[in-house]
């Protein structure tokens, strides 16, 4: 979080400074410096560059204090990483002699237009500042929804609103598939055959986060598996050999380009620390630079994509295919798999958005996902367009597994009853599942949303796995609230069963705040229609404090001290049957 609070403070300085970089037609140039100035700070702290703290002390020492020249500074460090050291004296303009000790790096980080935002004396210190911290602590996990908190205007807001913890990620991957793996390890001990096969088989799996942001789902896949990789190496008596997992089998799709670099850029981060860890830090540095320039990350929209088309199950080539010609991501780089395959397992954190906030744009998604049930388009959240794309992905390749995190929604209500039997029909199940519980992040102020994790597969004989907090219930099925062995579904009833009063509309405050009044307006209410009491009760108990007021201690107090008035007035007054009776007589 400090390395995030520093790197808003520079970003905010240097848009105030140059407000043309914050237009749209500059902000990918802004963003992609923010991404060169983390993976420098990166860099300088763990020797990828030669010398702790070169970038910084550089930086330091040749630009003036005012901030004046440090855009030329940053710009001729920027211009030696991407050209290799052989070609350097050549190059016009010249690389300064103090620039030619940084590494080629490339990749395409440093590629294409190396112009830098004009610096303050504060952007200046802003950026030294950022750059004393121990990079080298920070979380790798967190990585790219650090640098896209800082770029994003939205989640800059928040600082850090999105970075999500690593426990609430394992909710969703260790059933999903990491589970297996170490139980698997387990039962082959010291048996080198066994040891092998598993190697193997991991090398072949694939992990696919069709909505992945900034890489977070993927890098701790990536860093689990390299784990489990690195005790069977020790355990076969080969500690220091190169890791056989392919970081192009963890594939993504997001929607933004920003986030779809960020999320390579952090896979290769994670693959570095990790090499680092199970190898040592001479086998990794050797190996690191120049950063591969493939970008196996598709920017574009998973709700309009085939996923097969972009995380084929076998085979290794890749040909990415849209419902639509606007659709199909043109510029993407096509970048095949290393080996054919074996496993493949989808995870992510979709966008949650209710039926009733969508925008039309998401409504057209949300009805190019539901093709094959066209009503739940219109009634179910954003969220669950990725649940009918894995089961069109399902319907293909039917060993493939997802696991999502979703808003528990999509278990209650309306959409219960609707999504889940859609989804039985075509001969999906709920694998597993977390019932409710707050997605908690790494922020400071923590804030969270409801949630529920699906493991959604095709049906099979195998326990399924019900989590309820630190416990975990196995069962034979998992029913659309996630209650266990039970697949009943509450269905919509036109008329009452019993001789009650027809139900138009459930209890839904859908009102748009209309129906809201406040105490003072209350209180004028009774005092001149005493009858309205019992409406106003209703009202007040079941929606009022229930929605509106429930952080709000205060207010909640008054509410409460007028519902006990209320009350206690009901009841020393007369019914309304009582004073029509009385009228008669």
């Amino acid at each position: 979080m400090r390395a995030t609070s520093r790197l808003n403070k520079l970003y905010v300085e240097l848009l105030r400074e140059n407000p043309d970089w914050a237009t749209d037609a500059r902000r990918s140039d802004m963003n992609h410096f923010m991404a060169r100035l983390v993976f420098c700070f990166f860099a300088e702290d763990t020797d990828i560059f030669n010398g702790e703290g070169l970038f910084t002390r550089t930086v330091d020492r040749f630009s003036e204090r005012d901030g004046a020249n440090t855009h030329v500074v940053l710009g001729d460090i920027f211009r030696a990483m991407n050209i290799q050291p052989s070609a350097r004296a050549a190059a016009l303009p010249r690389v300064p002699t103090w620039a030619d000790q940084f590494p080629y790096v490339n990749g395409g980080l440093f590629s294409g237009a190396t112009d830098v935002p004009r610096f303050t004396r504060m952007a200046r210190t802003y950026l030294l500042h950022a750059g004393s911290l121990k990079w080298r602590e920070i979380n790798p996990d967190i990585f790219g929804s650090m640098i896209q908190a800082v770029a994003d205007d939205e989640e800059r807001g928040a600082l850090g609103m999105h970075y999500t913890s690593v426990p609430n990620i394992l909710k969703v991957l260790n059933p999903l598939f990491l589970d297996d793996l170490r139980a698997a390890l387990a039962d082959a001990g010291d048996n080198e055959r066994k040891l092998l096969n598993l190697r193997r088989r991991m090398a072949r799996i694939r992990v696919f986060d069709p909505a992945c942001g900034s890489g977070n789902f993927l890098v701790i896949a990536y860093k689990q598996m390299r784990a489990i990789e690195a005790e069977i190496n020790q355990r076969r008596g080969e500690s220091h050999r190169g890791s056989e997992i392919p970081l192009t089998n963890f594939r993504g799709i997001e929607l933004r380009d920003f986030p779809a670099e960020i999320a390579r850029l952090a896979l290769i981060i994670a693959e570095f620390q990790c090499d680092v860890l199970h190898r040592g830090q001479k086998d990794a540095l050797a190996e690191f630079l120049p950063l591969d320039a493939q970008n196996w990350i598709v920017c574009g929209n998973a709700l309009r994509l085939d996923w097969l088309s972009v995380c084929p199950p076998t085979g290794t080539g890749v040909k990415l295919q849209a419902d639509d010609l606007f659709g199909t991501p043109l510029r993407q780089t096509e970048i095949d798999f290393q080996n054919e395959g074996g496993e493949t397992y989808i995870c992510g954190n979709p966008p949650y958005r209710g039926s009733k906030w969508q925008t039309e744009e998401q409504k057209e998604d949300l009805a190019s996902a539901w093709t094959r049930h066209a009503k739940l388009a219109k009634t179910t959240d954003l969220v669950t367009g990725w649940i009918a794309r894995f089961m069109d992905y399902a319907d293909k390749e039917t060993n493939a597994l997802a696991g999502f995190v979703a808003t528990n929604s999509v278990c209650q209500g309306q959409q219960a009853s609707e999504i889940w039997p859609a989804a039985f029909e075509r001969g999906c199940e709920i694998r597993f599942a977390h019932t409710s519980f707050k997605w908690a992040n790494l922020a400071s102020n923590n804030a969270g949303v409801t949630v529920v994790v699906l493991g959604i597969g095709k049906s099979s004989p195998t326990p399924k796995k019900l989590y309820q907090d630190d416990f975990v219930k196995h069962c034979s099925s998992i029913g659309p609230y996630l209650v266990p062995d039970s697949l009943a579904c509450v269905q919509k009833a036109k008329g009452p069963i019993t001789e009650q009063s027809t139900m138009l509309f459930g209890n839904m405050p859908r009102d748009g705040g209309s129906l809201l009044i406040d105490t003072d307006t209350a209180a004028k209410v009774l005092a001149t229609d005493p009858l309205t009491s019992q409406f106003l009760k209703r009202f007040l108990e079941r929606i009022y404090i229930g929605r509106r007021f429930r952080n709000d201690t205060e207010r909640l107090e008054k509410l409460f001290e007028l519902y006990t008035k209320m009350t206690a007035a009901a009841k020393a007054r007369p019914s309304a049957k009582a004073v029509r009776r009385r009228s008669a007589a």
